[in-house]
């Protein structure tokens, strides 16, 4: 019998609800139906210990991030705010940068104290070094020096011009030479004096010479002396000079330990290096900002990696949509100078994983795996409880450059990957490291039961989006309408989906065809309009495909009855529209060793799971016939016009009616079309996709023209499944299309025949007349062939009875 019509659609039950549009409803916030998630993720954002870090899995349509994201935010109020977190220069090994945490929101007010100080510097180093008590202490030891030198000399010169010998300074350097009277004797008079005379006169030089030699040895010490000197005399000034700004910044920010080393650091460089205060004063590095990269004053600026300074003052909460490893471990930046490229502590940037630090990080676990490096780094990080910031042209050692080893900064972050089932499934297999860091998997549902209450829950969700939105409000009926499509996406009338992106796509697009027609509320028309048109935009291959069955080209019967031949049905989804179609499937028999043999996987077109089904169908005729001789049978089945994959069991139980009746001679009708997997003891399973192929074939006869007679059979099991289009339903009530529940290849047989199946007497054979009876005939017959070819003999021909 055909199902009634009251079970092909569920209409809602919008009982429990007392409203006339959706603006008369409370809306419902948050996840709505996951009750089993929303238990997970309590666990895994209360389970403060290492490796209990969350992996939501679920369908990407059900808002999985958002709802999280919020319940996320609700946790994060009852953490602390994280630490700021800074980089500082390292003044002895400025290669390696200190990292130093500060209470949150301080980090802004340490770098702008730094700025501060340094500012004053620049104005107040120079100012002491210009100011009379300076020049005056900085003179008299130039002065002193000068004269020591000149004494030297002068003392020198005055033994020198006892013996008529002067001093004379050259382009390359000092030398001694004869004088009469203080002038210097020319070279061709000295030649002409008397030798005993030259040569008394260059034994003086001679010992002059080396007194003058003694007072340049002693040159080079006066002047490190002086320089010693000069440099006491300026760490002297530059510690009075610094000693108070640096007081003022301790003031500010000596309260934190580190800061406070820090500061005795910057104070011991500055007095090391008070000439690039001094020596730039009156312009040039003086004049830069404190966002000059690469200046003379960088090395006392404060790189503020993280703050909350401009936060809320509670834990982040931060979704990383593009986990590359810079992205998600902080980065090391160059800029080029002259030709060259630099770095310093102040080119560190910061990662997702700086900026979820003390809260939690999203992160889509398939863009993660997409990234190079970025999983291992991920797992390297939650090992070690640290970041380390890793440069990627180093990984795969192509660096070229000189960079940075930044402090690695203690790593407190709740991880949330989000995936769906088969990606998680499929880590899990390969990655046993998963287990260890994501110790709580959040499975959300696809659906949830549809009752009145559900019902009502999913129409104030319904409510909430509209507001959330700015859309119309929707009248009763297109609540219900709505409501009624939600269980048509969930592929069952007896749930509803959750999947909340496309109900909202739905409401949007209604919205407009409201606005169109100038209504103020959204009518059950404006949905209905949504949802046809959503359907037409996507349907190009299906029409294609119907007319291809219309125009003949595509062999599809809807009348008459044919041997060995039935209308099986599939589903086709693209691009996230599904629709159903017709396939011919045919079937030859002949005597034979007992092989179905499936065309489909003997070309590679059939996958293993259709494979397996047509491998059923001779387990369920081993099972049924010729249980006294041996399966004397070849078939061969196929799905004409087939030019693709074939994958699935859905089609094997209009194969197994195809191949009886092949065998039997029995033919069956071509205005029924078949979809339903079986087992070998003949009950027809579910399948998927019923709904779609239903209206599949019944878009075909209407086509074509209904006759009363056309219909589908589907597994019994799929009746609750059903919710049907309008006009199917209209075409059913009025009885000119049907669908038939099957429970057993014996019900379904008998009905595309016309025969009854039948069942064994009492003399262990099938009644005369039944299908069975015929099949089992056939098979002996083919038995009694095989035998007479086994002998040699004659009877190669097959016998009619």
């Amino acid at each position: 019998m055909p199902l009634a019509v009251e079970r092909l659609y569920r209409a809602a039950d919008l009982s429990k609800l007392d409203f006339k549009t959706t603006a008369d409803l409370e809306p419902v916030e948050g996840l709505i139906g996951q009750s089993r998630a929303l238990d997970a993720i309590t666990v895994g954002t209360g389970i403060v210990r290492q490796g209990f870090n969350l992996f939501a899995i679920g369908p990407a349509g059900a808002l999985t991030r958002k709802a999280v994201e919020q319940v996320l935010k609700e946790a994060a109020e009852d953490r602390p705010a994280p630490s700021d977190w800074v980089y500082v220069n390292n003044f002895k090994e400025p290669q390696k940068p200190i990292a130093i945490a500060l209470p949150a929101g301080r980090a802004v007010q340490f770098r702008d104290a730094m700025r501060e100080l340094i500012e004053a510097l620049k104005t107040a180093i120079p100012a002491v070094f210009q100011s009379e008590e300076y020049q005056t202490r900085r003179g008299s030891i130039d002065e002193a020096f000068q004269k020591q030198q000149s004494e030297a000399f002068a003392e020198l010169q005055k033994k020198a011009a006892a013996q008529s010998i002067v001093i004379v300074r050259t382009p390359l350097g000092f030398t001694l030479m004869p004088a009469h009277e203080g002038e210097v004797i020319p070279p061709n008079e000295f030649n002409a004096l008397p030798e005993e005379e030259r040569d008394r006169i260059q034994a003086i030089i001679e010992t002059l010479e080396k007194d003058l030699e003694h007072i340049i040895h002693q040159i080079p010490q006066w002047e490190k002396e002086r320089r010693d000197e000069i440099r006491r005399v300026n760490t002297e000034t530059a510690q009075v000079a610094v000693e108070q700004p640096i007081a003022e910044a301790v003031q500010k920010m000596g309260d934190i330990d580190r800061v406070a080393e820090h500061l005795k650091a910057v104070q011991a460089d500055l007095i090391e290096n008070i000439s690039i205060f001094v020596g730039q004063a009156g312009g040039g590095e003086q004049s830069e900002s404190g966002d000059t990269i690469g200046g003379a004053f960088d090395r006392y600026e404060v790189n503020v990696l993280v703050s909350e300074a401009a936060g809320d003052g509670q834990a982040p909460v931060i979704e990383e949509l593009h986990p590359t490893l810079p992205n998600l471990t902080g980065r090391i930046e160059h800029i080029a100078r002259q030709g060259m490229l630099i770095t310093n502590f102040r080119l560190i940037k910061p990662g997702a994983l700086h900026m979820a630090n003390g809260g939690y990080l999203m992160l889509d676990a398939r863009s993660l795996l997409s990234e190079a490096f970025s999983y291992q780094a991920l797992k390297r990080a939650l090992r070690q409880k640290k970041i380390v910031i890793e440069d990627v042209s180093r990984l795969v050692g192509m660096s070229s450059t000189i960079s940075l080893e930044p402090d690695p900064i203690p790593l407190d972050v709740k991880v949330v990957l989000f995936g769906d089932r088969v990606l998680y499934y499929m880590l899990s297999s390969i990655d046993p490291e998963i287990g260890e860091h994501f110790k709580v998997v959040a499975d959300f549902e696809d659906d949830f039961d549809r009752s009145p209450e559900n019902e009502a829950i999913l129409a104030r969700f319904v409510a909430s989006i509209l507001a959330r939105e700015e859309l119309k409000a929707l009248d009763r009926d297109a609540v219900a309408l709505v409501l009624e499509h939600a269980s048509r996406l969930a592929e069952n009338a007896g749930k509803l989906t959750l999947m909340v992106d496309e109900i909202r796509d739905i409401l949007t697009e209604a919205d407009y065809w409201a606005k169109a027609e100038t209504r103020e509320i959204i009518a059950r028309a404006d949905v209905r309009k949504a949802l046809d048109e959503r359907i037409r935009r996507a349907a190009r291959l299906r029409d294609r495909s119907q007319e291809m069955i219309l125009d003949k080209v595509a062999l599809i019967d809807t009348d008459g009855a044919r041997v060995g031949q039935l209308n099986g049905l599939s589903v086709l989804s693209l691009g996230g529209f599904a629709f159903g179609r017709p396939s011919r499937i045919t079937c030859q028999v002949t005597p034979g060793s007992g092989k179905v043999v499936d065309i489909e996987r003997e070309v590679e077109l059939g996958g293993p799971i259709h494979s397996k089904g047509v491998l059923i169908l001779a387990g369920f005729l081993s099972g049924r016939f010729a249980l006294d001789i041996p399966m004397s049978l070849s078939a061969s089945l196929v799905f004409e016009q087939s030019y693709g994959g074939v994958e699935g069991d859905s089609a094997s139980s209009a194969e197994l009616y195809t191949l009886l009746s092949a065998i039997a001679e029995i033919p069956l009708r071509q205005d029924l079309a078949v979809t339903g997997s079986v087992n070998q003891h003949g009950d027809v399973q579910a399948i998927g996709g019923a709904n779609d192929k239903i209206e599949g074939f019944f878009d075909i006869c209407n086509a074509r023209g209904l006759t009363g007679n056309q219909g589908v059979l589907i597994p019994e099991s799929n009746v609750r499944h059903l919710m049907l289009r309008d006009d199917v339903v209209e075409a059913c009530k009025a009885g000119r299309f049907a669908v038939y529940p099957i429970a057993s290849i014996d019900q379904g047989i008998a009905l595309l025949t016309g025969r009854p199946a039948g069942t064994r007497g009492a003399d262990g054979r099938y009644p005369d007349g039944s299908v069975y009876r015929a099949v089992e005939d056939r098979l002996q017959r083919f038995a009694e062939i095989r035998r007479s070819f086994g002998r040699g003999g004659e009877g190669g021909a097959e016998t009619k009875p």
